[in-house]
């Protein structure tokens, strides 16, 4: 009788555990739902800009990243409302982005990138990794470590990279986080090759020995006469003229004079090193695909095209031109069949549909911006104030915006939009650089 006694009262007080326990988590459980449904309890802890996180692997097409950041305290992070294309609310945790390493390449729009990459810099307070010296990573030189200006007092690693270099990747992933984000742009290479030849013709040697050989020629330009007989201009040996044949592949460190052993070993590295490579007659879609890796609103994304060329330095290319002009660059060619074709697996598994709105969305708020802050496109450098006057060669004539007449933030947004920032940190001597990366930004006056 008293065990059976004993083990009633036993089983009464463990239903009654449970009981309390089930109880319990249901309160829990209750609160939580109450305090996503109510993000402002929790709003007024401020995001620590800077903030980094994990990288997901390449082929993930929307990652999400969660990672604290090692050198600053984390804060709650701010939820923001959103309502997808189908009328539905969600919540949309806004994180800092992470490390970025974007490769600069010649005459394929990436000035546009990288003042998107400056201005958030500067907005999130990120470190950048700037050459030691001048503006460039001691081009034409393959990039190394050393090449780097040290870190400013109270950072321990750069967050954002986009110099113009030759790749060499092993040493550039020596200088940024593991978890580092590396992307690039490239552009249809009949139109680079037009572009780099356009802009570079008193400075790459082949340019100028086909430059000073058409002057004598009639009605032929440089472009044309070059393509005659491109090795007859060209010397390999002369470091100038990495330009000369196969730019892009030259500034992404790949052998750019033949097709070597070593190519599909070197792009299959590339590939799974860079987890986006941008492509310039896609460029808003690859603006959506970048802001989806980096967390970033259209807002943010919003752009002018910088570095434009008057429409009278834009050489003509007649048929003839382009088939020479294939055969000269054909490396660039089956570099950016390859990277088109991975450009558009990558947009398939983002979701066309999806990626043609929010297109939309990024071409309205870039057209709103504009219409905020650009009076008039296409301004010869002769009529821009300093701070917006593209720079010039002695070649071409780069057009520039004049900003929309304000004192108020639009006028200051206006103009980083239309801010070469490469032209405007000019050469800079170490000891004239910033405590961080984004002092180094040029201010307004």
């Amino acid at each position: 009788m008293t065990l059976r006694w004993l083990s009633t009262q036993l089983w009464r007080h463990r239903v009654m555990g449970l009981l309390m326990a089930f109880c319990v988590t249901l309160l829990l459980m209750l609160l939580a739902t109450q305090s996503l449904q109510h993000p402002s309890h929790y709003g007024g802890h401020k995001v620590e800009k800077g903030a980094l996180s994990d990288n997901a692997p390449p082929n993930t097409p929307v990652p999400s990243h969660t990672a604290p950041n090692s050198r600053k305290e984390v804060q709650t992070p701010n939820l923001q409302h959103q309502r997808d294309p189908n009328g539905y609310t969600f919540m949309r945790t806004r994180r800092s982005p992470p490390p970025v390493a974007f490769l600069k390449t010649h005459k394929t729009g990436s000035s546009t990138v990288q003042n998107l990459m400056f201005r958030l810099g500067e907005k999130e307070n990120l470190t950048f990794a700037f050459p030691y010296y001048a503006y460039q990573f001691s081009y034409p030189d393959r990039f190394r470590a050393d090449f780097v200006d040290e870190l400013p007092p109270g950072s321990s690693q750069f967050d954002m990279l986009c110099s113009h270099m030759r790749l060499d990747l092993g040493q550039l992933k020596q200088v940024m986080p593991k978890n580092t984000i590396y992307i690039t742009l490239l552009r249809d290479p009949l139109h680079t090759f037009e572009s780099v030849f356009s802009y570079y013709t008193s400075t790459v040697p082949a340019f100028t020995l086909a430059k000073k050989a058409a002057d004598t020629a009639n009605r032929k330009s440089a472009l044309s006469v070059f393509l005659e007989a491109p090795e007859s201009y060209w010397d390999p040996t002369e470091p100038g003229n990495g330009l000369a044949r196969n730019p892009m592949s030259f500034d992404l460190g790949l052998s750019s004079q033949e097709w070597n052993a070593s190519w599909p070993m070197e792009l299959t590295q590339l590939e799974e090193a860079f987890q986006l490579v941008m492509i310039a007659e896609h460029f808003d879609e690859s603006l959506v695909l970048l802001g989806a890796l980096l967390q970033l609103e259209p807002e943010e994304l919003a752009y002018v095209h910088l570095n434009v060329r008057a429409p009278s330095d834009i050489t003509p290319i007649e048929d003839d031109t382009k088939a020479r002009l294939w055969a000269w660059n054909s490396l660039d060619v089956l570099l950016y069949n390859l990277f088109l074709q991975v450009f558009w697996e990558k947009a398939e598994q983002y979701g066309l549909g999806r990626l043609k709105r929010e297109v939309n969305l990024l071409r309205a708020s870039t057209q709103r911006l504009r219409q905020k802050c650009v009076a008039r496109g296409g301004v010869p450098p002769g009529e821009l104030e300093d701070l917006v006057r593209p720079w010039q060669t002695d070649t071409v004539t780069i057009l520039g915006y004049k900003v929309v007449l304000r004192t108020s933030p639009p006028r200051r947004t206006g103009t980083r939009m239309m801010t070469d920032f490469q032209a405007g940190l000019g050469p800079v001597e170490p000891s004239d650089r910033g405590s961080s990366g984004s002092s180094r930004l040029p201010s307004e006056p």
